[in-house]
């Protein structure tokens, strides 16, 4: 039996007037979800335990089988392990984004917080930003690291961990109330908007209609995670498949195989026909039995607040994701399990997340139901299958 999760970062959603009162999920064009259903157990499942911030990496822990509140250490430090980072026990790790500030003629505190990604910058452009700030920003003891696309790294050697608001939480707002108490940090952020504003590379940007990567923001502190074996915990033989440096990071964390796909980039044109070629092949010829291939455009998407490119990512998800697993596995002859599910909501309405119940889906070729549902969270709701804890969802594909 293989055994495979389809993760759409962010794809439940609540219901949108002009989406005719229905959530993305409900309305998008799915068909391979919607006879998938037919075959499945449809349900909700509560992935971000009460209290703990609605974030992808508790989130991401959760559905890996890692209860957040037993190893969660932190964002950062997740990501740190994806990108190499030598953390030491006393090190604390910050997500250090490049960000767009408004750039109006006031304070740096009055400016407002137009994009968390700087238009999902490449990269390279970032690359080259990053290097300003590390030349106008030494300082002994802390040290930047590039990660992908807008997402790096600080780690402070004999660093305090310090409560630190993600910047997708505060788009469209003034960033006063939300700056670092730590006057090191608040600072550093000050300078590296003065470094980036008038870049060439931010200029050139503008000039093509693009977000200037004009300031850095840090978030996410933590310190070094210490994730049990993923194949010791469930004696399965595990491959991760993602753009993005925190599941990246979770993967080398729990020993699993780290899987980089050319072209997957963690936005909505991301390799998608890459991704689940990889999903197919490391099931099917490189012997291993579960695969986590994580999509990371519906949640962008619902941090820009877009409508229409939060369908498009679920419609592709859909028919460039789960198709072709589904069809790859079932053509090479193999029993599998696949459950889809988000991990947390990115409401269109509030361009953040929220900790409420994820529906999920679960197929398994050996067992097909006949069942007249369709795959979206008020189904889900309606199924009555409720798992009240998000990590023993991992236990329920296997079987356990």
């Amino acid at each position: 039996m293989k055994y495979v999760v389809v993760l759409g970062d962010g794809m439940a959603d609540q219901p949108i007037p002009e989406l005719d009162n229905k959530t993305p999920l409900a309305y998008a064009k799915t068909p391979t979800m919607d006879a998938m259903a037919k075959k499945s157990e449809i349900g909700m499942v509560h992935t971000v335990p009460d209290g703990m911030s609605p974030g992808s990496d508790t989130a991401n822990l959760s559905v890996l089988g890692y209860d957040p509140k037993k190893y969660y250490s932190g964002r950062s430090p997740l990501e740190a392990l994806s990108i190499g980072v030598p953390m030491k026990s006393t090190d604390v790790a910050l997500r250090c984004n490049l960000v767009t500030l408004s750039e109006e003629d006031v304070p740096y505190e009055q400016q407002t917080i137009i994009d968390h990604s700087s238009s999902e910058i490449s990269t390279e452009d970032a690359a080259v930003l990053l290097d300003a700030v590390k030349e106008a920003l030494k300082r002994d003891g802390y040290d930047f690291y590039l990660g992908t696309s807008y997402r790096h790294c600080l780690v402070i050697d004999k660093g305090t961990v310090m409560p630190l608001t993600p910047p997708h939480d505060v788009l469209g707002q003034t960033i006063g109330q939300y700056l670092p108490k730590d006057e090191v940090l608040r600072g550093m952020m000050e300078k590296s908007y003065e470094v980036l504003k008038n870049h060439p590379l931010n200029l050139k940007r503008k000039e093509e209609g693009l977000n200037p990567a004009n300031s850095c923001w840090f978030w996410g502190a933590g310190t070094k995670p210490a994730l049990s074996s993923f194949t010791e915990k469930t004696g399965k033989k595990g491959a991760m498949i993602s753009a993005v440096d925190l599941l990246k990071g979770i993967a080398v964390g729990s020993s699993m195989k780290v899987i980089t796909v050319d072209g997957a980039n963690g936005g909505l044109n991301t390799n998608y026909e890459g991704k689940a070629k990889a999903a197919v092949d490391v099931l099917t010829k490189d012997g291993y039995d579960f695969a986590y291939v994580h999509v990371e455009a519906p949640d962008e998407m619902g941090h820009q607040g877009s409508v229409q490119r939060k369908l498009k990512a679920i419609e592709n998800l859909d028919q460039r994701i789960i198709k072709p697993i589904y069809d790859g596995l079932h053509e090479a002859g193999e029993d599998f399990r696949m459950v889809v599910l988000p991990d947390h909501p990115t409401p269109i309405c509030l361009r953040t997340h929220t900790g409420d119940s994820v529906p999920y889906m679960l197929y398994d070729s050996t067992n097909e139901l006949d069942k007249t549902w369709n795959y979206n969270e008020a189904e889900g709701k309606k199924s009555g299958n409720y798992i009240p804890e998000g990590h023993c969802l991992i236990d329920h594909l296997f079987e356990k």
